[in-house]
């Protein structure tokens, strides 16, 4: 048994002055960290409950959306602006875990979610260097089929796990923070980093330092979105890989777009290769494959999972596809 203190905070200031003591953890709905702490895997002497902050879901005065860290994910997902202006995010939401997960989960739990794989999980039999930095990844030559093909390093090759943040990742939205030294802003697509040779360092927050919100901009094309996701099986699983795409059309040429894929690396990978290629082309099955090439170009497949390169090319022509009007 591992003891640890339990405090509920009662606005952002506590929680940030409680959040900033030694081996303190934030804790939302505590679908992953609780499981972490039933495994040992995380062994806090603290939590900072900080499901009692705003779970609000403003609409913007320029047509953005506010979402405070505390929502859940099925109130986020189930938001008439949401579902309407951007729903891509609606979807990666609702393909991710199970209802009663949804339930539970916030959107900053969600977001901070560990990377991880089934080696990070096996304290007994398997080297781990999220675990325990400096000991080797057992993934690298073991069963790796799931693992990354892009972005990985020879210090850990798990993929993000997280549906959700995909979608934020595509949408261009942006992290509100708040920390021993005040507030910031930080572009979603900055929060996480990748493994290199600290994996077990998974994002860019100082210690101590709380999400607060998320805010989508104004994106009007953003109501032309749509998220796949292509799994092992119909419901709770990880992605192998996820496809969250917005298109703007006009007059047969791509006028802007935004992508971003889950499955396939250590952070929600924002596919700034394939827009740029994108962007000012005919919106042709060829032009959407040019893409993915142009994206994958860099991929590094490991033994097991090769297959993934092609899936990711498929699914991006597939979704760029229907969301272009011409079915897939």
């Amino acid at each position: 048994m591992n003891p640890f203190r339990y405090t509920r905070a009662g606005d952002v200031t506590e929680a940030v002055r409680l959040g900033g003591a030694a081996r303190t953890k934030y804790l939302g709905g505590g679908t992953n960290l609780v499981d972490l702490m039933r495994e040992t895997l995380e062994r806090p002497t603290s939590l900072v409950d900080v499901t009692g902050l705003s779970s609000a879901i403003d609409e913007r005065e320029d047509g953005g959306l506010r979402i405070g860290a505390a929502a859940r994910n099925t109130a986020v997902a189930e938001h008439l602006a949401v579902r309407t202006r951007y729903p891509v995010l609606s979807r990666a939401l609702l393909a991710g875990a199970s209802a009663q997960i949804r339930n539970m989960a916030t959107v900053g739990g969600n977001i901070l979610q560990r990377t991880r794989c089934t080696y990070f999980y096996d304290d007994d039999g398997s080297r781990c260097n999220k675990r325990v930095p400096g000991q080797g990844c057992d993934a690298l030559d073991g069963f790796n089929r799931s693992h990354a093909i892009l972005g990985a390093s020879s210090a850990c090759i798990a993929t993000h796990p997280s549906d959700m943040c995909v979608a934020l990742a595509a949408l261009d939205a942006t992290v509100h923070l708040e920390g021993a030294r005040g507030a910031r802003t930080l572009p979603f697509t900055e929060l996480h980093r990748l493994p290199e040779d600290r994996p077990e360092l998974e994002t860019v927050l100082e210690p101590g330092e709380l999400i607060t919100a998320i805010e989508l901009p104004a994106l009007a094309f953003a109501a032309r979105s749509t998220y796949r996701k292509v799994r092992d099986r119909a419901s709770y699983a990880f992605a192998l890989v996820s496809v969250a795409a917005a298109l703007d059309v006009e007059n047969g040429t791509v006028k802007d777009v935004r992508l971003a894929l889950g499955g396939v690396a250590h952070k929600p990978w924002r596919a700034w290769k394939a827009e740029k290629v994108l962007r000012g082309q005919r919106a042709t099955p060829q032009a959407f494959r040019a893409a993915a090439d142009a994206e994958l170009a860099d991929a590094s497949p490991l033994r097991d999972n090769g297959f993934k390169v092609e899936l990711v090319r498929r699914t991006l022509t597939a979704v760029l596809g229907e969301l272009a009007g011409g079915g897939a």
